[in-house]
């Protein structure tokens, strides 16, 4: 079978081809060869190939120190837009292939984490709850509203949760807490809607 950039990267994302890995190495797509590297728990290879990349690869400088994370030895910092752009995708996908030593070490970092971009709890606890590990989502939803009260969209995704298990009670409170944040938040101005309308039914 022959394939492409395209298909080669998309079947990263569901499973360990080893044709696709083949056009990476072939076609010098090193960054998409390093996660296939740390996916298949060939680490010291994949940061071997992050580390060729990552003064010209923000991608592969975020995939240097998530491994740094993974093996508890921190020897440089992302930047927030890193976090904020990488650090849920890259747990989703880590979580997908059943990692879940390596999901357990990053995230044992939140704290560390937060004095970068504050926002990474949310972060982590949105991931789990994407993927059915709620207990572990509301931990981390529960952390991020201790530490960056202010943000709208946390209690908003706190209602949310809620709201999906009938507890109207307490999306309620949350949603108020996200509306007394910013007044004009209107997904959580519609759901409150929605709860009223339900005591009426």
């Amino acid at each position: 079978m022959v394939i492409n950039y395209k298909t080669a990267k998309e079947n990263l994302l569901v499973s360990l081809n080893k044709e696709s890995q083949q056009f990476f190495v072939k076609n010098g797509c090193i960054l998409e060869n390093a996660y296939w590297e740390l996916l298949s728990d060939n680490i010291e290879k994949a940061k071997n190939l992050f580390d060729a990349i990552k003064n010209n690869d923000i991608r592969a400088h975020w995939g240097h120190f998530m491994i740094s994370l993974i093996e508890g030895n921190i020897k440089e910092y992302p930047s927030y837009f890193e976090l904020r752009n990488f650090l849920e995708i890259d747990l989703n996908i880590l979580i997908h292939y059943y990692k879940g030593d390596y999901v357990e070490n990053i995230v044992r970092y939140a704290d560390f984490m937060f004095t970068i971009n504050p926002e990474v709890h949310k972060f982590i606890g949105r991931v789990f709850y994407n993927n059915n590990l709620e207990e572990h989502a509301l931990f981390f939803l529960e952390r991020a509203k201790c530490y960056f009260y202010h943000d709208p969209e946390l209690h908003y995704l706190l209602a949310f949760i809620y709201y999906n298990k009938n507890d109207f009670k307490e999306a309620e409170k949350y949603l108020k807490a996200c509306l007394t944040v910013l007044p004009g938040y209107y997904p959580a101005k519609a759901m409150l809607k929605q709860i009223d309308n339900k005591k009426y039914l």
